[in-house]
């Protein structure tokens, strides 16, 4: 029997010892790309001793078909374009990049069908790989029409991710696309050993129309994933943030305290955990913000990127003691590409 609880604030499961919040201080942010009209939707990867960023190119956040670029790096300094991928009449949205066993990058984007318009026809998500960055296979269609695989993380030789659907109030109903959808979406969390071939997990039993998630693995092997909400009350728009214990079907969930808008979060080396995205607390003017994130306290915004407008998004690697993130935002007036620094600061000892 499976059991699904949401924990309420003072009764949130305790995976550590409480700890006050680590702080994290912005060093440096620079802008990287902005050759596109329109320049969104990034993540960030250390591969082979290079650095690799991806995104979306296309004529506006919505509109036109959308292509991936992925912009390499020695040094994290000087950036140059290694590919541009593109499908013929499709929309290639929201890359996410993960390094498979045997040593190559993986990307996983949407798919979708506007066919010249603003309004979604069909989207079905599409992987590629590439074992150097910049020779890549053929976008491939995976999972079933209407789904939208996010973001893709390896987990002891296995790929796992979390797939949402708003065009179905449940697996196997007749897809509705018009306007928003169903009135109620779902997400399932699901596993491949190959990256092309899927199987369900579970259906994750989330409300207020779940959809962006992340997860990431703890060392005891326990699933956490990040959600997004888009319900239509305030209420049932706070982030969701959930854990289960393999086989990953018997899932808590606590809220996160605050709305996010494209979530992503990291496990630092040790143990603490950062988490960002868009901001939604200076609403109409959403900012791209992080800060640490804890059963114990939710999700603290507490480090604003220069942002505004439409941006969030961010793709995030910690390297040499120093927590890396790459975003975009139209704050200077067009989408454009950044690469932020961001320290954390020592806990005085008393």
């Amino acid at each position: 029997m499976r059991a699904y609880l949401l924990l309420p604030l003072a009764a949130a499961l305790a995976l550590a010892a409480p700890a006050p919040p680590p702080e994290f201080e912005l060093v440096s942010v620079k802008k990287i790309w902005d050759a596109g009209a329109h320049n969104a939707f990034t993540d960030l990867i250390r591969f082979q001793d290079r650095w690799y960023c991806t995104f979306r190119e296309a004529e506006d956040h919505v509109g036109g078909d959308g292509r991936i670029r992925i912009l390499t790096s020695n040094n994290g300094d000087k950036w140059k374009s290694a590919a541009l991928l593109a499908e013929e009449g499709i929309d290639l949205r929201d890359p996410k990049l993960s390094i498979t066993p045997d040593n190559r990058l993986m990307i996983v984007a949407g798919g979708s069908v506007y066919g010249g318009t603003k309004i979604l026809k069909s989207r079905q998500a599409r992987v590629l790989f590439s074992a150097d960055g910049r020779m890549w296979t053929k976008p491939q269609p995976v999972l079933d029409d209407g789904d939208w695989l996010w973001r893709v993380v390896w987990h002891k030789g296995k790929a796992y991710g979390v797939s949402y659907d708003h065009t179905r109030a449940r697996p196997g109903d007749e897809p509705i696309i018009e306007g928003r959808g169903a009135p109620e979406w779902h997400i399932k969390l699901v596993t491949s050993d190959n990256g092309v071939d899927w199987r369900i997990i579970t259906v994750m039993p989330v409300t207020g129309r779940p959809n962006e998630t992340a997860i990431r693995f703890l060392a005891d092997d326990r699933c956490v994933a990040l959600i997004r909400r888009e319900g239509p009350e305030p209420e049932k728009r706070s982030a969701w943030l959930g854990v289960a214990a393999p086989p990953y079907t018997n899932w808590r969930f606590r809220e996160a305290d605050h709305q996010l808008g494209g979530p992503n979060f990291i496990v630092l080396p040790d143990g603490e955990w950062v988490a960002g995205g868009r901001d939604y607390r200076k609403s109409p003017k959403n900012v791209t913000a992080i800060g640490p994130l804890s059963f114990d306290y939710g999700y603290k915004p507490q480090v604003q990127f220069p942002s505004a407008g439409d941006n969030s998004y961010p793709g995030f690697v910690w390297h040499k003691g120093q927590l890396w993130v790459s975003y975009y935002s139209s704050h200077e007036g067009k989408t454009s590409i950044y690469l932020a620094h961001v320290n954390r600061r020592a806990r005085l000892v008393k």
